[in-house]
């Protein structure tokens, strides 16, 4: 028998959120079972029991676990769900997980307004479009112009006033989609520092993984994947310099869409590299993160880069793409094993080749060896390293030389346009921080903060260059751009034509860090577990220019493949491990069990 009870006994530190968050679940039809006596021991000693801790109560009679945004179009219209009822069943939801998760940074006070004039409009039979009456969360780098802050996580930019919606918010907005908060990042999205606990901002503290709350979360999007990991917003937005919205997703089992740089507009999101930031979209399903994706692409005037994608993007839009397993007998996937597999851990490679055996045996051809060409100079052995050409004596050969320069130059921009902030260029940032080291970490520890290890090193590399483009910077610029876009449609064609995809293992990160200096869009699809973590393993598709109708295509192909059969090498629900540790810095260690 379920019931309302006081679910205090188990964490009296969720008093103060579990007040409010009791209150609407009763408003909602919503209830938590009592735990036992036997539940809060085990609770205790490890922390196994999801159901008892973190049930993802029923939305009135909606089912919200797992719930896509199809199934919710459908209970809305149908009259047995409201827009209004499924904001407050996520503020329940955020409420019940924030104190372990912590993956949301600021409720949207206005999220409740925008639900009811949804529900209006709906009832005057007016419905935008698949995303009507939706919420969604977007990462805090990306600006609106309403009760929020948008802050990139720092305390330095509280207060400041941007002059407009980003233009991927407006977009939403149009779309009907209901902003129901700001997620929380990795500070200054992962530019500050380069090492740092994953996931932490002065401003937010620390997200963590519901898989594993002591392990890296991914980042720099960290709570929008977390978020839509544990079912606590429907889908969000990140921005992506170099894995920000693929290592995410894949490390919180779920899917992550990082289109071509140019094809989403960065008007209005805290800059890192013109030539490598892009808006991305995270969800549950394929579908659920191209309808974000086609709410948001498109030309506009304050990004000269999306003028490039005329003529290149479907008139029907990327959700007339999805298609089912049916539609693998006509794919041809390479393997660039040389490139990037022969990296991943032995775990990760028996479960991905697992899947890949699934897809050939649906009517895929698999051709192994399509490599990345010239893969032994630009693809990092070591990891992911963004000073790679520097770290073997090739500067004009460095991604990092490029985005130094290019942050100190487009950060000054953005920071013009603010209203009511004194912070105006990477200089006051990085005084900012000194003078709160404390809370910011301007100093390496142990003189500033843990979470931010070697302080602001990141900042400091950039001020050094003053955003000078010498010579240094223009040929790193074109080595990296041609470089991996060579090497990616090289890749890409077999025997003279063209193939469907570069299957990837996203976990090593040095197939998104291609991806990222090209330019070009890539997919992750949940695929599995690491025994020893917990942590997702995701499979990645790689593509060329304007590819997304393919990664769509074979995205959506593969996961109803996944879907209708009996394989565990796909999504799963996360087991909260370790959920009563809070340690910082975050385990950076992320290895299958051998």
């Amino acid at each position: 028998m379920k019931h309302h009870v006081n679910f205090f006994i188990v964490m009296p530190g969720l008093k103060s959120w579990l007040a409010v968050a009791t209150a609407i679940g009763i408003c909602l039809g919503a209830s938590l079972s009592t735990p036992s006596t036997k539940d809060i021991k085990l609770l205790k000693e490890n922390c196994p029991l999801t159901d008892v801790l973190f049930p993802v109560l029923p939305c009135g009679t909606f089912r919200l676990e797992e719930a896509t945004i199809d199934d919710m179009q459908a209970a809305m219209n149908n009259g047995t769900l409201t827009s209004v009822q499924l904001v407050g069943c996520y503020v329940l939801r955020t409420f019940q997980t924030h104190l372990y998760i912590n993956s949301l940074l600021q409720y949207n006070p206005d999220a409740l307004s925008i639900a009811a004039q949804m529900d209006a409009e709906r009832a005057a039979a007016k419905i935008r479009g698949p995303l009507h009456g939706i919420p969604f969360t977007v990462k805090d780098n990306i600006a609106t112009k309403d009760q929020l802050e948008t802050t990139a996580g720092s305390w330095a930019l509280l207060g400041s006033i941007v002059p407009r919606d980003a233009h991927v918010v407006a977009k939403l907005r149009e779309a009907g989609a209901v902003l129901f908060g700001k997620a929380i990042l990795s500070e200054w999205a992962d530019m500050r520092s380069n090492n740092y606990s994953e996931g932490y901002s002065a401003r937010g503290g620390q997200c963590r993984s519901a898989y594993n709350l002591t392990v890296n979360p991914g980042g720099s999007s960290s709570g929008s994947a977390v978020g839509v990991a544990a079912n606590a917003i429907a889908f969000s937005l990140g921005t992506e310099t170099d894995g920000s919205v693929i290592n995410p997703a894949m490390r919180n089992n779920i899917v992550g869409l990082k289109p071509t740089v140019g094809l989403t507009s960065r008007a209005g999101v805290i800059p890192e590299s013109e030539h490598q930031d892009t808006v991305g979209t995270f969800g549950r399903t394929v579908r659920d993160a191209v309808y974000a994706l086609d709410a948001i692409y498109g030309i506009d005037q304050r990004d000269e880069y999306t003028l490039a994608q005329e003529g290149k993007t479907p008139e029907d839009g990327y959700a007339s793409y999805l298609t089912t397993k049916t539609a693998l007998k006509d794919a041809v996937f390479g393997i660039p094993w040389n490139s990037f597999w022969r990296y991943a851990d032995p775990e990760q490679v028996r479960q991905l080749t697992a899947l890949i055996k699934l897809i050939e045996d649906a009517g895929a051809t698999i051709i192994n060896g399509t490599e990345i060409t010239d893969h032994e100079r630009i693809v990092s052995p070591y990891g992911w390293d963004w000073d790679y050409g520097t770290n073997r004596g090739y500067p004009n050969e460095s991604e990092y030389t490029v985005v130094k320069v290019d942050f100190y130059n487009n950060i000054k921009t953005y920071l013009s346009e603010l209203e009511n902030a004194s912070i105006r260029s990477l200089e006051d940032i990085v005084q900012f921080n000194y003078d709160n080291d404390a809370t910011e970490g301007g100093r390496p520890w142990p003189l500033g903060h843990p979470a931010f290890y070697s302080g602001q090193d990141g900042f400091l590399a950039s001020l050094a260059t003053k955003g000078i483009k010498d010579e240094t910077y223009y040929q790193a610029l074109n080595f990296t751009q041609s470089s991996t876009r060579n090497g990616i449609d090289d890749a890409l064609t077999y025997k003279g034509k063209k193939i469907s995809g570069l299957l990837v293992p996203p976990d090593v990160a040095q197939a998104p860090q291609i991806a990222a200096q090209a330019g070009y869009p890539m997919i992750t699809l949940p695929a599995g577990i690491h025994s020893a973590s917990g942590m997702g393993i995701g499979l990645g598709i790689m593509q060329t220019a304007y590819g997304e109708p393919e990664l769509v295509k074979w995205g959506s192909a593969i996961e109803d493949l996944q879907k209708s059969t009996n394989t565990p090498y796909k999504r799963s629900l996360p087991q909260w491990r370790d959920c009563l540790k809070r340690n910082i810095p975050v385990y950076t260690v992320y290895e299958g069990s051998d």
